[in-house]
């Protein structure tokens, strides 16, 4: 319905009033519905749910329609990229958030502080989904807002022309509103408590669940050493919880991302349960480590014995009682848990990897390919890995293979700032910028993110600033190193009371209480110098 027709229908309806509603405003209701276009967080599932789904459907037919998004961990930094987006592209297509396990149990713990382990309140987690949707939707009241107020003005000149600008524009605005991607990390408990995590955050706003198949109370960081896995069964489990979570609240287009972190885990917690050779969990205690024993005596006390291609195995268990597997087995294990993921219900992948190598996510999306064609992942972009030396050593060893010289360099050194001038650095920033197109063209990456940005950003600015103003620059620091940035760059965030929604409240007061209204806008307010 468009904003005329809106004011129509509320004109009619306030009229059947019989003056009761005198006071009421056709035009301000029309205004208010206009300016929160979103009524539950599983209104913005539903929608979002169906944004994923065409864009996925888009990148199947193209591979150069890749999406991305940053992670956050507040719902006023979600909102601030998404206005950024706004205002440099004109469009937020293809760009979503991503709220990141990790960020949350850093940031948003009541405990503190605290490494990626799942040890945060799992109840902060569709508590930063609300919030980043209260502060998109908020972004759209803000947008909205001013373009209202443009058009009370245009109408009171007599400007035609404008008026009807205007409403095209209140007509088509583009919402705020992206899909997030959400990490449910490894359920937070047994499939139970991950179906309960998951309506939570569903219910939230979220229409994509991110799940990883480590054991849920020995979780670790993707990217640090003592990962655990589950079997098969148990994972399979886990997405058929989120499944249902989605189905029960009607988001019938529901995302879920598996992600494996096989790669780079060398334990498992238990033995999968095997029912004849050759089954997924055979296949799973297949890469278990161990030795083979020919009689009952090759057996002490507390070792575990398996059948393994027909032999008698001792798997090797550590003091832990976990047990290992076989070194060099991460890629196929990788593999087995990306094609027995998307034949049971998930719709993404994601695949952990030590470092940001186009070559080593090919090989393995192509194998994964072989069986499931359309197989698709989302890819930490991640801070955890020094971009800088990876690539500079990804061309050094691509120049070495093509016999070119390479003496002037030292491989093991190629972080250090005395390369940075260099032709091979000069390459490899080079390949770091088309990463994402040649992942999303050559590795099947569907969608692209940066996990911790803000975190890095937030911690690099305050550094500046803090030196600055407290050392010679004084007050100028802020000056010149913030306030006239935003000014010279059109950040709204210079008049932060107006980002706050002063004016929004102005103008509701004005609805509210007419001429009577007392107003913060006048003309003693500072945000007038702006």
């Amino acid at each position: 319905m468009s904003y005329r027709d809106d004011i129509k229908a509320l004109t009619q309806l306030r009229e059947a009033q019989r003056g009761r509603w005198a006071n009421i405003s056709p035009e301000d209701a029309a205004r208010l519905r206009a300016q929160n276009r979103f009524q539950t967080g599983l209104d913005i599932a539903r929608y979002t749910a169906r944004i994923m789904r065409e864009d996925m459907a888009a990148y199947d037919a193209d591979s150069s329609r890749y999406t991305q998004s940053l992670g956050c961990w507040h719902g006023f930094i979600g909102q601030q990229k998404l206005i950024s987006i706004k205002k440099h592209f004109g469009t937020t297509k293809r760009r979503y958030l991503y709220l990141s396990g990790w960020m949350v149990a850093a940031l948003r713990s009541e405990f503190g502080p605290l490494p990626d382990q799942s040890m945060h309140e799992k109840t902060s987690v569709p508590a930063l989904i609300e919030e980043l949707y209260t502060f998109l939707r908020q972004a759209d009241a803000w947008e909205l807002n001013h373009l209202f107020r443009d058009l009370e003005a245009a109408r009171k000149a007599g400007d035609e022309p404008r008026v009807a600008e205007l409403e095209a524009q209140i007509d088509n605005h583009e919402t705020h509103v992206v899909p997030i991607i959400a990490d449910i990390d490894a359920g937070f408990g047994n499939a139970e408590a991950t179906y309960l995590l998951a309506k939570k955050m569903i219910e939230a706003g979220a229409c994509c669940i991110q799940l990883e198949n480590q054991v849920s109370d020995e979780k670790q960081c993707g990217h640090q050493d003592g990962k655990v896995t589950v079997p098969h069964e148990d994972f399979i489990a886990k997405i058929n919880a989120v499944r249902y979570a989605f189905l029960e609240l009607g988001v019938e287009d529901g995302v879920i991302v598996a992600r494996t972190d096989s790669l780079g885990a060398g334990l498992t917690q238990k033995i999968a349960v095997t029912k004849e050779p050759g089954d997924l969990g055979d296949q799973y205690n297949g890469y278990l480590d161990g030795d083979e024993i020919t009689s009952a005596s090759d057996i002490d006390n507390g070792d575990v014995v398996i059948k393994q291609n027909g032999k008698l195995v001792k798997v090797k268990r550590l003091a832990s009682g976990l047990y290992q597997f076989k070194p060099g087995t991460g890629e196929d294990r990788v593999v087995l848990d990306c094609i027995t993921s998307l034949q049971n219900g998930a719709d993404l992948l994601w695949i952990e990897t030590e470092k940001p190598h186009v070559g080593q996510i090919a090989g393995m999306v192509n194998r994964i390919r072989e069986v499931c064609p359309d197989a698709k992942l989302v890819y930490n972009n991640s801070p955890s890995f020094n971009w800088t030396l990876n690539f500079r050593q990804q061309v050094f060893d691509a120049w070495e293979a093509e016999g070119k010289d390479v003496s002037a360099y030292d491989r093991a050194d190629l972080m250090n700032e005395k390369y940075d001038a260099t032709e091979l650095a000069a390459l490899a920033d080079e390949w770091t910028r088309n990463f994402q197109r040649d992942g999303a063209r050559e590795a099947g990456i569907f969608h692209h993110l940066i996990t911790l940005p803000t975190y890095h950003t937030a911690a690099l600015s305050t550094d500046n600033l803090a030196r600055g103003y407290f050392g010679d620059e004084g007050m100028l620091a802020y000056v010149a190193g913030v306030q006239r940035r935003e000014i010279r760059e059109g950040i709204a965030t210079v008049k932060h009371q107006d980002m706050a929604g002063s004016n929004i409240g102005d103008d509701h007061k004005e609805f509210f209480h007419g001429e009577a209204a007392l107003k913060a806008g006048g003309k003693d307010n500072t945000m007038n110098q702006f």
